[in-house]
C-alpha cells in the first residue's frame, strides 16, 4: 500500500536567511510579510502585513527586515532531499516549501511509523528548521493534511475522506476561480466539495480542478519525476548565533558527515577529500580541506580527521555558518570483512595514516616501496605521496635486507676473512647483479654473512675492484 509522507517547511523563507532569535526578523515579498521569527510574532507581526504596519508594531525596536530569497530556499530544500534521499528514494521536492516521500516501502527498514516518524523529526530538527506532516496514501492528500492538527495529519487509520472534510478550501489557492465560485455558492470546506458529483464539479470548476481532486483521493495516477541525486554533494548548517570556540564547530560537523555518508552510502559512492568553509559573522569564507589516502564513506573516520584539522584552526572572526562541499566522488568498492569475527576487525592502516598525516602534516608520513632496478640502492624508492608509492611493481628478494646503507662501506680483510666489527661467516649465496654498462658497468656478487652474535649483513665482492663491501643489515 502506497503512503506519502509531506515535509512542509512553513518557515522557509526564513530559515534559509538566517536562525537568529537575538532580535525581530521578517522577511518580506513585494513589501509584505511572508515569515517572521518567534520575537517577531511576539511583537504582533503576522504574515501578510505591510511593511508599514511591521514599523508601526516595532515601536523603535532593532528590526531585521529582509527580502526574499527564493534560490536560496531552492538550494535548502535540495539539500534537505539529499539528507532525505537517505530515508527514502522516492522522494520529491514541491511547492517550493515542501517535501514529497513515498514510506510505504521502506517501513519495515525502520522498524514501523513510529520509528521512521521520530527519524525524520530529529533529521529536521537537528538541522534548525522546523517542518509541519501530513500522511496519507496520496502526496496531494499528505500536502493537505500538513495543514491539520496532528491528531488528524497523521492518523492513517481513519477513513481518508473524513480527515479532509474539515480544512478549508482556502488551501486550494492554485485554483483561485474554482475556489471563488464554489465560495459564492456557499461551500468551504473540501468536505463540502467532495459530497458533490464528481461531474457536475467539472463542469462548474473546469477539467483540472476535477482531475486534482481524482489525484487526491488516488482516483487517478499522480506521476512526479523522482528525486535524482546529484554527482557532487553540498549542505550547510546555520548556527543562529556567533561562534567563537573551535570546540562549538563539532556537533555541526557530525551532523553534516552523517548525512554526506548517508547519501554516499544510499547513493553507492565514496570520496577521498571533502572541503569544509567556515561563514564568518561577516560573511567572509575560510576553506578546510581534508584529504584521505583512501576514498571510503566513514562518517567516523573522517570526524576523526576534521577534528584534527580544526584543532589546529585560529579563528580569528567569529563563526556564524558551516558549508560541506564533496565535488569529488566515485563509485563505492565493497568492504571485504572477518565472516565469524565481524567484531574484531582491526583498523585499515589506511585510517593510521590519514589521522598521522592530519596532525603531522601531508609531507611528515613517507613510504618505503620497491622499483624494478637491478641496483639495490636504486630499488628503494621513499614517497610522501601514498597514492603514488603504491605504484612500484618491484618485489624485494627472500634475500635482500630491509635496512641499506646510504653508500656501501669497505670491509676489512685479513687472512681471507672478512671483518666488521668482529669477523664475518658467510652463510649463503652468492647473489650476481651486473648492470649500467651503458655508463658504469656494475659487477657484484652479493653474500648473506653473519657474526658471533648471529647478526645477518648483506655483503658483495666487487668483481671489478676485487674488494669486499658490506651494503645492509637484516633485521
Amino acid at each position: 500500500m502506497s503512503l506519502w509522507l509531506c515535509l512542509r517547511f512553513n518557515q522557509l523563507p526564513l530559515q534559509c536567511l538566517t536562525r537568529t532569535e537575538e532580535q525581530p526578523v521578517v522577511v518580506l515579498a513585494r513589501q509584505r510579510v511572508i515569515s517572521s521569527n518567534d520575537c517577531a510574532a511576539s511583537l504582533g507581526i503576522r504574515p501578510g502585513m505591510s511593511t508599514t504596519t511591521v514599523h508601526a508594531l516595532a515601536n523603535n525596536e532593532p528590526l531585521q527586515l529582509l527580502e526574499r530569497d527564493e534560490n536560496a530556499e531552492q538550494r535548502c530544500l535540495q539539500q534537505l532531499c539529499c539528507w532525505a534521499y537517505g530515508i527514502t528514494p522516492s522522494l520529491f521536492s514541491w511547492r517550493q516549501d515542501c517535501l514529497q516521500l513515498e514510506i510505504g516501502g521502506c517501513l519495515d527498514l525502520f522498524q514501523g511509523l513510529d520509528r521512521l516518524l521520530a527519524e525524520a523529526a530529529n533529521g529536521i530538527s537537528s538541522r534548525g528548521y522546523c517542518a509541519q506532516y501530513g500522511l496519507a496514501p496520496t502526496p496531494k492528500a499528505a500536502w493537505l493534511l500538513s495543514f491539520a492538527p496532528e491528531d488528524q495529519a497523521l492518523d492513517i487509520n481513519r477513513c481518508l475522506a473524513d480527515r479532509l472534510a474539515p480544512l478549508p478550501l482556502d488551501l486550494l489557492d492554485q485554483f483561485p476561480t474554482a475556489v471563488d465560485s464554489l465560495r459564492r455558492a456557499g461551500l468551504h470546506t473540501l468536505g463540502d466539495i467532495l459530497a458533490l458529483p464528481p461531474a457536475a464539479l467539472g463542469r462548474r470548476c473546469g477539467k483540472e480542478f476535477a482531475r486534482f481532486l481524482q489525484q487526491l483521493l488516488g482516483q487517478h495516477e499522480d506521476r512526479q519525476a523522482d528525486y535524482q541525486p546529484p554527482a557532487t554533494f553540498s549542505d550547510e548548517y546555520w548556527y543562529g548565533y556567533e561562534v567563537k570556540a573551535n570546540t562549538e564547530l563539532l556537533p555541526a560537523v557530525q551532523l553534516l558527515l552523517q548525512t554526506l555518508c548517508a547519501f554516499l552510502r544510499s547513493t553507492q559512492l565514496q570520496t577521498a577529500e571533502i572541503c569544509w568553509q567556515l561563514i564568518g559573522i561577516d560573511k567572509t569564507l575560510r576553506e578546510v580541506k581534508v584529504r584521505s589516502a583512501s576514498s571510503h564513506s566513514d562518517w567516523k573516520s573522517w570526524h576523526q580527521l576534521t577534528t584534527i584539522c580544526f584543532e589546529q584552526l585560529q579563528l580569528t572572526t567569529g563563526v556564524e555558518g558551516l558549508a560541506l562541499n564533496c565535488l569529488d566522488l566515485s563509485p563505492g568498492q565493497a568492504e571485504n570483512i572477518d565472516l565469524f569475527n565481524p567484531g574484531k576487525q582491526l583498523e585499515p592502516l589506511a585510517h593510521l595514516l590519514d589521522r598521522l598525516r592530519s596532525r603531522l602534516g601531508l609531507q611528515a608520513i613517507e613510504k618505503v616501496s620497491c622499483r624494478d632496478e637491478h641496483l639495490p640502492e636504486f630499488a628503494v624508492h621513499v614517497a610522501s605521496d601514498l597514492a603514488d608509492s603504491a605504484n612500484g611493481s618491484g618485489h624485494p628478494c627472500n634475500q635482500r635486507p630491509f635496512w641499506l646503507m646510504p653508500r656501501p662501506q669497505v670491509l676489512r680483510q685479513s687472512r681471507h676473512r672478512l671483518y666488521w666489527n668482529g669477523p664475518l661467516t658467510l652463510q649463503c649465496g652468492p647473489e650476481r647483479i651486473e648492470d649500467n654498462w651503458w655508463q658504469e658497468p656494475v659487477s657484484r656478487d652479493y653474500f648473506v654473512a653473519s657474526d658471533s652474535n648471529g647478526q645477518q649483513y648483506w655483503v658483495f665482492h666487487d668483481r671489478l675492484s676485487r674488494m669486499w663491501y658490506i651494503h645492509g643489515m637484516f633485521a
